[in-house]
C-alpha cells in the first residue's frame, strides 16, 4: 500500500475510502486494525501528504481519541506520522495536543505508546514552537499531566528533555513553577540500574545527566530545589551526595545573589561537615567544587546600593570556621581547612585577595612558630597552594598588593626551607620558589641572585638525587622567565666549578681518592644542570660552548673515568637538543654548532698519525659514538626542510668525498674515506654511525645528494665490514633510507642489489652474521611501509629458524623486526610506518611459525618458540586475546623450553592474558599452576619473578576453579620466600598472600 501512495497510483485519502469498512466497523478490534494499517502505510509517507490531506486526517484521528482503548495505540502512531508533516496547517498541532491533553490517559498506556506521545511533543515543539507558546502555562500544565507517574527510562530521558526545551525556549510556566519542579525532581537522586544485557544501553549516568540539566535550567527551582539538596546532602546515602554536590554546582553557574541568600548558612554548615569528616575523596572533591561555585556565584552579582554584599559576610564564614584551625598545634583538621579555604580563594580576584589578606600572614607566623620539619612542610605546602592561585590570575596591577605587601616574609620563609636539611621540606620550598619566579615583579634582583644561589647549591652540591633534580627542573623553568639572571649568573659560575680541578692536598690516598670522587659528581650535576637550565635560546647560545669545550677536555685519555666522562657530555648536550627543538632558532643554532664540532672531533680521534695514538681514541669506542648518536638525531629531526637541506649537503659530501672544508679545525693529516679500502680506515669505518644519526633522522621531503651512490657504499660495508659495531650501524643505515626512500624502479634496484649480497653471504663463507643483521634490518624498513618485498624477505628469515647456526639470532630477530627501534625506523625521526603494522605481520607470518614448529627438528623447535614468543610480545592485547584459543597450548609448550628467552617472553604473554581473559585461560588451570611453580624454582631470577608474578594472575580466574589447586600452590609458595634475591621474595609474599585470601568472604 505504501508503495502505491509513493508511485502514486493512489492517495491516501482513497486508501481511506477503501478501508472505510474497517475503519466504521462496530468491533473495536477490527476499526484498531484498520486504523494500525492506515497509521503505518502515513509513517512511510507522510512527508507525500498535501495540505488538505493532512487537515482531514488529523480531524480524523483527533475524533478517534476518543474511540476504545484498544484502538489509542494505533491513533498515536498516525498522529506521530502527521506530527512531522512539513505541510501542517497552521493551528492543528494546538489542537492535536489539546485533544491528546483532555482525552488520552497517558499513563494507563504501554510504555511504547506513552513514548509515542513524548515524540509527538517533542516534533511540534521543534517545528511549531510559536503556535505551542500561543497555548500559555496550558501546554506547561498538560504536559505536566501526560508526564506525572512516569517510570521508564527510556522515556524519562524524552520527557526530561521536553522539561530542559519549555525552560531553555522560554515557554511560559505560569503557577506551575512548583508543579514542573516537583514532577521532575521526584526522580532526584537517581536510582537506576541498568538489568543485565540492556538492548536499550541507557545508563544511570545518562539519566542523572538528563535530569540535572532540568534542575539547574531556571533560578526559578531554587527555592524548591535547594532544600531539597540540603536534605540529601545530610542523607548517609554516598551517591545522593555526589549527585547533590554536582548539582549544586551546575545551578551556580545560572544562580544568583537573591537564589542564594536564604540558604547560603546551610549550605556552608553541610559543605564543612562533609570535608570535615567524609572518608570519600570524591565527596570531598566535590565539596570543594561546590563551594567553588558558589563563591564564584556570589562574585559574579552586581550589587545595588542598598543590598548586603553576600560575598564578603559568607567569605567571613568561611574564615571564621576555618581559620583557627591552622593555629591548632595538633595540625588535626589543617588540611580540610586549608582545602576549604583554597576553594573559596579560587573562586574570583575578589574572593583569592579576601582570603589571601587574613591566611597568608597566618602561614607565615605558623611557620616561624613552628620548629619541625614536618609541621613546616605542611604549612609551606599550604601555603604554597595560595600562591599558586594567584599564577591563575596573572598580573593585576591593581590587586598585586595583597602578596606585594608581604613579599619579604614570604621569600623568607621560602628561602629558610631552602636551607634546612629535611628533604621533604626542601622539595616543597623549591616548588615554592618556581611558583614565586612566575609571579611577575614579585621576586627583586637581589632576591633572583639568591634564587641563584640556592638554586647551584641545590643543583649542584646537596647529597639526596630529588632535591637536586627538582633544583635543576625549577632553574629550567625560571631560566625561561629571567633569561638574561641565568645566562649572566648561573652559567659563568656552572663553568668555573664545571672547570676547576679536584684539591691539591689530602692526608692520605682514601681521603683523595674520595676528594677526588667528589670532584667527579660534582661535575656530573654541573653538566646535568647546566643542560637543565638551557630551556632559552639566549642561555643555550651560553651553555653549548661551555659542554663542548668541556668535551674537548674530556676526550683527550683512554681511562674509563675519560669515557664516562664523554657519554655524560653527551647525555647533557642531548637534554639541550631535545629543549631547543620546538624553538626554530635555538634548533638551527645548536645544530650547526654542535653537528659539525662533533663530526670534527670524531673524524680527528680516527686519524691514523701515529702521535694521535692515546689521545682522542675515547670518541671511538661504541658506547661513546652510541652516546652521541641521540646528540646529532635530536638535533636533526626538527630542522625545517630548507636548513636539512643545507645541513646535509655538506654532511654526505663529507663522508663519500671527505669533503672537510666545513667542519671547524678541519687541518686533518690525511684524507677521511670511510668508504675506502685497508686496515687504516678502519677506525673512519666506524663514524658511519655518526652519519646514520643525521640521514636517518632528516624530514622525509628532504633530498639526500647522492642517494644511489651513498646506499650502494653502506650495502657493501655491511656485507664486508670484520668489525660487528660498523656493519650493523651501516645495515641500519641503508635500512633507515630505504624507509623513506620513494617508491620506484630506483628502489626497486637497490633492492635486488641487496637481495643479491645477502643470499650468497648468508648460504656460507664467514660473514653468515652480518647477512643476516642486513637482513633482518632491511625486512623491518620494509615491513614499516608495507612494502610488497617484505613478505618475500620475511619467509627468508623463517626459513633461518631452522639453521642450527643462525637460527637462534634470527629468532631474537623476530623481536628487532616488531619493536620500537631507539635510533633509525621510528616515527620520531620521520621514518614510513603504517599503522597496526604488527596486526599485519602477525596475520601474516604466526600460521607460519606455528607450521614451522610442527615441522621442525626437536633440535631447532626453540627457535620457532622464541620467535613466536617476540611477536606475542609485542602484539597489541585486545589482539591477541582474540587469537588466544588457537595459540595457548603452543604457548603453554614454550613454558618447557629449556631457553630462558623463551620462557621470559612467554611468562610476559601469559601474565596480561590471566587478567583479561580469565575465562578462556581457567580451561588450562591444572597446566599453569604446574608450570608456573616449577618456573619459580629457576636458576634465572628474572623468569622466577615472572613466574611469581603469573601465579599471582592466576588468582583473577574463577574461585571454583581455583579452590582446588589452594593448598597446593600455598605449600609450593612457602619455597621462594626464603630466596637470596629480596625481589623474588616480595613477589612471593604477594602472590601467596592472594592465594591464601582465595574463596575469603567479600573476595
Amino acid at each position: 500500500l505504501s508503495s502505491g501512495v509513493k508511485d502514486g497510483r493512489w492517495t491516501v485519502l482513497q486508501l481511506v475510502e477503501a478501508l472505510g469498512f474497517c475503519l466504521e466497523n462496530t468491533d473495536p478490534r477490527t476499526r484498531g486494525r484498520g486504523i494500525q494499517l492506515l497509521s503505518q502505510v502515513l509513517l512511510q509517507c507522510y512527508s507525500l501528504l498535501q495540505e488538505k490531506e493532512v487537515l482531514h486526517l488529523v480531524l480524523f484521528y483527533e475524533s478517534r481519541l476518543q474511540d476504545n482503548h484498544l484502538v489509542i495505540p494505533s491513533v498515536l502512531q498516525g498522529l506521530r506520522a502527521l506530527s512531522m508533516c512539513e505541510v501542517l496547517s497552521p493551528g492543528l498541532a494546538v489542537s492535536v495536543l489539546k485533544a491528546i491533553f483532555q482525552e488520552v490517559h497517558v499513563q494507563s498506556l504501554m510504555q511504547l505508546d506513552r513514548h509515542t506521545v513524548y515524540s509527538i511533543i517533542t516534533n511540534f515543539m521543534s517545528t511549531r514552537e510559536e503556535e505551542l507558546k500561543g497555548l500559555g502555562a496550558n501546554f506547561t500544565f498538560g504536559f505536566i499531566q501526560v508526564m506525572d507517574g512516569e517510570k521508564d527510562p527510556r522515556n524519562l530521558l524524552l520527557a526530561f528533555q521536553i522539561v530542559h526545551d519549555l525552560i531553555a525556549k522560554d515557554y511560559a510556566l505560569g503557577p506551575f513553577v512548583e508543579e514542573l519542579f516537583e514532577v521532575t525532581s521526584c526522580y532526584f537522586p537517581v536510582d537506576f540500574t541498568p538489568p543485565p544485557n540492556d538492548p536499550h544501553g541507557i545508563q544511570r549516568e545518562d539519566l542523572i545527566l538528563s535530569l540535572r540539566a532540568v534542575l539547574a535550567s531556571t533560578p526559578q527551582f531554587a527555592e524548591f530545589l535547594l532544600p531539597l539538596l540540603i536534605e540529601k546532602l545530610d542523607s548517609e546515602l554516598q551517591s545522593a551526595k555526589l549527585d547533590s554536590l554536582q548539582t549544586l554546582t551546575a545551578c551556580c553557574a545560572i544562580y544568583g545573589q537573591k537564589e542564594l541568600q536564604e540558604f547560603l548558612p546551610s549550605l556552608w554548615s553541610s559543605l564543612r561537615r562533609e570535608v570535615f569528616q567524609t572518608a570519600s575523596e570524591k565527596i570531598e572533591t566535590e565539596c570543594l567544587a561546590a563551594l567553588r561555585a558558589l563563591s564564584a556565584c556570589l562574585s559574579r552579582s552586581v550589587l545595588s546600593s542598598d543590598s548586603e554584599d553576600l560575598l564578603d559576610s559568607f567569605l567571613s564564614s568561611i574564615l571564621q570556621d576555618c581559620r583557627h584551625h591552622l593555629c591548632e598545634p595538633d595540625m588535626k583538621l589543617v588540611w580540610p581547612s586549608a582545602k576549604l579555604l583554597q576553594a573559596a580563594a579560587s573562586a574570583s580576584l575578589r574572593t583569592y585577595h579576601h582570603i589571601t589578606r587574613s591566611v597568608v600572614p597566618l602561614l607565615v607566623e605558623q611557620y616561624n612558630k613552628h620548629m619541625q620539619s614536618s609541621q613546616r612542610r605542611t604549612i609551606l605546602e599550604m601555603l604554597l597552594g595560595f600562591l599558586e592561585l594567584q599564577q591563575k590570575w596573572g598580573h593585576v596591577e591593581e590587586d598585586e598588593s595583597t602578596l606585594l605587601s608581604l613579599q619579604d616574609p614570604v621569600c623568607s620563609v621560602v628561602f629558610s626551607a631552602l636551607l634546612y636539611p629535611s628533604v621533604q621540606l626542601q622539595l616543597v620550598g623549591i616548588k615554592a620558589l618556581t611558583v614565586l619566579g612566575s609571579l611577575q615583579g614579585f621576586l627583586s634582583s637581589s632576591d633572583l641572585e639568591l634564587v641563584v644561589d640556592h638554586l647551584i647549591r641545590l643543583a649542584v652540591h646537596e647529597e639526596d638525587s630529588q632535591s637536586s633534580e627538582a633544583a635543576m627542573e625549577a632553574a629550567g623553568s625560571l631560566a625561561l622567565t629571567y633569561p638574561k639572571v641565568f645566562s649572566g649568573h648561573m652559567v659563568p659560575r656552572l663553568e668555573e666549578k664545571l672547570q676547576s680541578g679536584p684539591p691539591l692536598r689530602c692526608v692520605s690516598s682514601s681521603e683523595q681518592e674520595e676528594s677526588c670522587h667528589n670532584h667527579h659528581s660534582v661535575q656530573q650535576r654541573c653538566l646535568q644542570a647546566l643542560a637543565a637550565v638551557s630551556t632559552h635560546t639566549s642561555i643555550v647560545r651560553e651553555t653549548v660552548p661551555v659542554l663542548l669545550q668541556h668535551l674537548q677536555k674530556v676526550q683527550k685519555g683512554t681511562k674509563a673515568r675519560n669515557t664516562q666522562d664523554v657519554i655524560s657530555v653527551c647525555q647533557s648536550l642531548h637534554h639541550v637538543a631535545l629543549q631547543c627543538q620546538q624553538d626554530a632558532e635555538g634548533c638551527w643554532y645548536f645544530h650547526q654548532t654542535v653537528v659539525p664540532f662533533l663530526l670534527a672531533m670524531a673524524v680527528q680521534a680516527a686519524m691514523p698519525e701515529s702521535t694521535h695514538t692515546l689521545p682522542g681514541k675515547v670518541l671511538l669506542e661504541e658506547e661513546v659514538l652510541a652516546a652521541m648518536i641521540p646528540v646529532i638525531s635530536a638535533a636533526t629531526t626538527h630542522l625545517s626542510p630548507e636548513l636539512a637541506a643545507q645541513s646535509v649537503s655538506h654532511v654526505v659530501p663529507l663522508f663519500l668525498d671527505g669533503e672537510v672544508s666545513f667542519l671547524p679545525q678541519n687541518n686533518f693529516p690525511c684524507s677521511f674515506q670511510p668508504f675506502g679500502d685497508g686496515e687504516c680506515v678502519e677506525a673512519q669505518r666506524r663514524l658511519v654511525a655518526l652519519l646514520m644519526a643525521f640521514v636517518c633522522s632528516l624530514p622525509r621531503d628532504v633530498a639526500i645528494p647522492q642517494q644511489e651512490w651513498l646506499l650502494r657504499e653502506l650495502l657493501a660495508l655491511s656485507c664486508s665490514c670484520n668489525c660487528p659495531f660498523t656493519a650493523t650501524t651501516a645495515a641500519k643505515c641503508f635500512a633507515g633510507l630505504v624507509n623513506k626512500h620513494p617508491a620506484g624502479q630506483q628502489l626497486d634496484e637497490i633492492l635486488q642489489l641487496a637481495v643479491n649480497r645477502i643470499e650468497p653471504s648468508l648460504a656460507e663463507g664467514p660473514r653468515r652474521t652480518q647477512a643476516l643483521t642486513l637482513l633482518l634490518w632491511v625486512t623491518k624498513a620494509l615491513v614499516l611501509r608495507y612494502h610488497p618485498l617484505s613478505s618475500c624477505l620475511t619467509d627468508k628469515l623463517l626459513g633461518l629458524l631452522g639453521d642450527t647456526e643462525l637460527g637462534p639470532a634470527t629468532a631474537d630477530g623476530f623481536s628487532l623486526l616488531m619493536a620500537e627501534s631507539p635510533d633509525v625506523l621510528h616515527k620520531g625521526c620521520h621514518a614510513d610506518v603504517r599503522i597496526m603494522f604488527r596486526q599485519r605481520f602477525f596475520t601474516d607470518n604466526v600460521p607460519k611459525l606455528v607450521q614451522g614448529f610442527h615441522g621442525a627438528g626437536p633440535d631447532v623447535k626453540a627457535n620457532y618458540l622464541k620467535g613466536l614468543s617476540h611477536v606475542l610480545n609485542h602484539l597489541p592485547k585486545p589482539v591477541l586475546v582474540t587469537e588466544l584459543p588457537t595459540l595457548l597450548s603452543l604457548l603453554l609448550e614454550a613454558l618447557s623450553c629449556s631457553d630462558r628467552v623463551v620462557q621470559l617472553s612467554t611468562l610476559s604473554c601469559l601474565h596480561p592474558l590471566l587478567l583479561e581473559a580469565p575465562q578462556i585461560m581457567s580451561l588450562h588451570v591444572d597446566t599453569l599452576v604446574t608450570k608456573f611453580l616449577n618456573l619459580a624454582s629457576s636458576p634465572t631470577m628474572a623468569v622466577r619473578i615472572a613466574a611469581l608474578r603469573c601465579a599471582h594472575a592466576l588468582t583473577s580466574l574463577p574461585t571454583t576453579v581455583l579452590l582446588p589447586y589452594k593448598g597446593r600452590v600455598i605449600r609450593a609458595l612457602a619455597k621462594p620466600l626464603d630466596d637470596k634475591k629480596r625481589l623474588v621474595r616480595k613477589e612471593a609474599v604477594a602472590a601467596r598472600g592472594e592465594w591464601f585470601l582465595l574463596g575469603s568472604p567479600g573476595r
